[in-house]
């Protein structure tokens, strides 16, 4: 179903008599760039969730880059796209803007819910890069969004008492046979309790 899916998109809609012996054979450029056209033109609401988030691409860039600069955009997935992907993929996408200490979106809610919102988990994305256990590099969509101090026990859902844990370490600090602790960067260390 998505070969046919993709050959609608990729074969010209009016073939002249040069493209129809091309078009018996779709090129594989051409079904790459369909399958581009077909995953970035999905509707919003049948977007599959990733650690709490509707699958999103967040791209790191300074305004310069986006309005002609040149320089690379990162990824939350660690990856690098080139100034041009990034604003191609800014033309068909919503631009959220990550402005530091800025009032445009609420990231702290205090007691007002226990789990983070869209917002905060892009927050905490753009800030922790992925799981924040030590050594580990599960991306954040990968992760869930942990409360420093847990709800049950009075703690926040914040940006500033919140992290990133893949599933293994976020069971893993609520196991009572390991401890842990934060090192100089705040990242959380393990060790077994004896």
């Amino acid at each position: 179903m998505l070969r046919k899916h993709l050959m609608a998109l990729a074969g010209p809609a009016r073939p002249s008599s040069s493209e129809e012996s091309a078009s018996q054979t779709l090129s594989r450029h051409r079904l790459g760039l369909a399958f581009m056209e077909y995953v970035e033109t999905r509707p919003a609401d049948s977007v599959p969730s990733a650690g709490g988030v509707p699958a999103t691409i967040v791209v790191t860039m300074e305004l310069s880059t986006l309005l002609g600069g040149l320089k690379a955009a990162s990824l939350d997935t660690g990856g690098r796209i080139s100034a041009g992907e990034a604003r191609r993929l800014a033309c068909r996408a919503g631009i959220i803007p990550v402005v530091l200490g800025g009032p445009s979106v609420v990231l702290d809610l205090g007691r007002k819910r226990r789990f983070h919102t869209e917002s905060q988990r892009i927050a905490l994305a753009v800030r922790d890069h992925g799981c924040s256990a030590v050594g580990c590099d599960a991306p954040p969509g990968m992760c869930h969004a942990h409360h420093d101090i847990p709800w049950s026990h009075g703690g926040e859902t914040d940006v500033r008492t919140g992290r990133l844990l893949c599933s293994r370490h976020h069971r893993r600090i609520h196991d009572p046979a390991f401890q842990h602790s934060l090192d100089k960067h705040g990242q959380v260390l393990f060790s077994r309790r004896t």
